[in-house]
């Protein structure tokens, strides 16, 4: 970062220190910044004033609700810094604040767009009552979806069972398991005990193989190493094998694929394994995260390169692609199932309502071409401690032979 020093002047102090610039937030940060300001006066604007709680608690409430903006804020900070017990502690707040305040401003505006038809035809009275009734009922409502959100992203995930049919399947690898983890985020509200439950989990299902698909971590390799140790103890007859998500970019890939090797993970960067199971043979490929060019130009996800130098005539061929957008590119490189994550299914509503704006798949098993594509909800969860609607997940995969059409 530049330094900037007084130019030497005799009548200036010999030993004046540097003053070190500071790093202005990006645009995209102080957009995001603003968004949740506007949106924390929007619904003040709209909820307080038709409180029964008189001139007192529209000053209070709008107190909370600055409170609530500064909270956001600095559990943010706090979640990237994780040098603390205190930030720790504000980065649990802020999470838990966060998850409140989306189902709240979610609800002030379906509030108000309910609110617009009814009041046409209703009475002055009735309207009156209406826009009383349906105030009280937003953060009560809101409370309601936190508690519920928080307690379902906290508790162990479920084992999904997922049959997937492969035309020309040996005879030999039908019944194949794979159990999928994904999207762990172990970072400011995620450590070594939720992890540690999602390898006892994986071990107890007994599976070939474990793929691990990419946002395993949300911090630095310094900060969560010993988070991330139960890792070293998965169990299956042909390994545990990783493969990057854009958080790892975010938190140091390089460090973390070191870290992951160190404790007995296989890393696939665009690269393949042929695994040998009961006298059959299949093809075992991943590729880094869809967005890693971004980061590293050297990183550029690529399924063609994956499948560089497999056996052409082998199947059946699996990828392990974080984001379920590199299906297309899986296709024609002629992978025949994908392990994807990212999505977290959209984790609780409605937000699962708009990830097929960015992905092609939001959750589940879906086919593209001669592609099947597993899209895992997650193991974990990221941000707010909260899930509404859709749980958290460890697919356990099963290969069978396709029934002739």
């Amino acid at each position: 970062m530049p330094n900037t020093t007084a130019a030497a002047h005799p009548s200036e102090l010999p030993h004046r220190p540097a003053i070190q610039r500071r790093r202005r937030p990006s645009r995209f940060i102080r957009n995001i910044v603003t968004l949740i300001a506007i949106l924390h006066v929007y619904v003040g604007i709209r909820l307080l004033p038709a409180l029964p709680v008189g001139l007192l608690g529209r000053v209070l409430g709008a107190l909370a609700l600055c409170a609530s903006f500064a909270l956001i804020i600095a559990g943010a900070r706090a979640r990237m810094k994780q040098n603390s017990g205190y930030a720790a502690h504000v980065a649990w707040l802020g999470s838990l604040d966060g998850g409140f305040f989306s189902s709240l401003a979610v609800l002030t505006v379906m509030r108000d767009l309910f609110l617009g038809p009814a009041v046409l035809f209703a009475s002055r009275g009735e309207a009156a009552t209406l826009e009383t009734a349906s105030a009280i009922a937003v953060p009560l409502l809101a409370v309601l979806a936190t508690v519920i959100g928080y307690f379902d992203a906290r508790r162990r995930p479920r084992v999904v069972d997922v049959k997937v049919p492969l035309a020309g399947l040996p005879p030999a690898l039908h019944g194949f398991t794979i159990a999928q983890i994904s999207d762990v985020h172990v970072g400011p509200t995620i450590k070594r005990d939720f992890l540690r439950g999602i390898v006892e989990i994986v071990n107890s299902l007994d599976v070939d193989l474990i793929a691990i698909t990419g946002d395993l971590v949300d911090g630095s390799v310094e900060q969560l190493a010993t988070h991330v140790e139960p890792l070293s103890q998965l169990r299956a007859r042909h390994g545990a094998y990783f493969v990057t998500g854009n958080h790892e970019y975010y938190s140091g890939a390089a460090p973390w694929i070191a870290e992951l090797r160190r404790l007995g993970l296989h890393v696939l960067q665009n690269e393949h394994v042929v695994l040998s199971h009961r006298g059959a043979s299949l093809v075992l490929g991943g590729v880094t995260d869809y967005s890693a060019h971004a980061f590293d130009p050297a990183q550029h996800s690529d399924p063609e390169a994956a499948l560089a130098g497999a056996p052409p005539n082998l199947r059946p061929r699996v990828l392990l692609a974080h984001q379920p957008r590199t299906a297309a590119a899986a296709a024609d490189a002629g992978f025949d199932l994908q392990l994807s994550g990212h999505t977290h299914g959209g984790q609780f509503w409605p937000w699962n309502l708009f990830v097929r704006l960015q992905q092609p798949f939001t959750a589940g098993l879906h086919r593209l071409e001669n592609l099947w594509v597993y899209t895992s909800r997650g193991s974990g969860y990221w941000g707010p401690p909260k899930r509404l609607g859709v749980p958290s997940e460890i697919a356990r995969i099963r290969l069978v032979a396709a029934l002739p059409s």
